[in-house]
């Protein structure tokens, strides 16, 4: 069995996002980048079907500019046994790089996709759900639980009234949630030896795919700042203050 794992790099989670001056965007200048946390989680899920026998190769997939490759080799690193860029130094929006995925799909036929359920750069969780519907393949997104069969996959999802199981026939695509598992750090031998594994640099012209965006961004702009709170005497200075000031009741 085959896991294609695509990945995305992002600004890391740890970096206090500032805006450009002019607002035409967010500061990448001399940022820390990394792989999307919720990928993460989809790469560990990979490796720990592989590790009980239920799949024999994962290759990792990324679209997005040459530094991607670092990303990729990250997920070499903790143990994908080979990875696949798309280059691209578009922007790259949710159903482009559905239309990517599903042409490496053709090309490479995994059993199964697993991907996170969103990227934290624009929150968008629509790829999943795209490239699901562009492959006409069976979807389990939100997952907190996998468990994979021969020909199926029982996926546990997180949904607002509790959990929900969904049986899948492969092939299928799964996007995984924070509660699926913790991530394994590569280690350093792991880190040299992902130097040497195979990773295939594709353009978008050989997969026939464009990215070029559909949409623009007029303007970006920082979240105003939260404003102190004040302490209120008793309740019903309280209900005044939520009527008069707040407007909420």
């Amino acid at each position: 069995m085959k896991i294609l794992v695509p990945v995305k790099r992002v600004v890391d989670y740890n970096v206090t996002i500032t805006v450009k001056e002019d607002g035409s965007g967010v500061n990448l200048a001399n940022v820390k980048m990394s792989m999307n946390p919720f990928d993460e989680i989809a790469v560990e899920e990979a490796l720990r079907l592989k590790e009980a026998g239920k799949a024999e190769e994962i290759v990792a997939v990324s679209i997005g500019p040459d530094k991607a490759q670092e990303t990729l080799r990250t997920a070499l690193a903790m143990g994908a046994d080979r990875a696949i860029l798309v280059k691209t130094d578009e922007t790259t929006e949710p159903l482009a790089v559905a239309k990517a995925l599903k042409a490496v799909v053709g090309e490479e036929n995994p059993n199964l996709v697993i991907m996170g359920k969103q990227a934290i750069d624009d929150d968008c969780n629509q790829t999943g759900q795209m490239l699901a519907a562009l492959l006409g393949w069976g979807q389990g997104t939100f997952a907190s639980k996998v468990e994979l069969d021969a020909d199926s996959v029982a996926v546990t999802r997180e949904v607002d009234g509790g959990l929900e199981t969904v049986k899948l026939a492969l092939p299928a695509i799964i996007t995984t949630d924070l509660r699926l598992n913790e991530p394994r750090y590569a280690s350093l031998p792991n880190i040299m030896k992902a130097k040497k594994k195979p990773l295939d640099v594709k353009t978008p012209d050989e997969i026939g795919v464009d990215f070029t965006p559909r949409l623009e961004v007029l303007s970006t702009a920082a979240p105003a700042k939260r404003e102190a709170g004040v302490k209120v005497a008793d309740v019903g200075e309280l209900v005044d203050k939520l009527k008069a000031e707040a407007g909420v009741l």
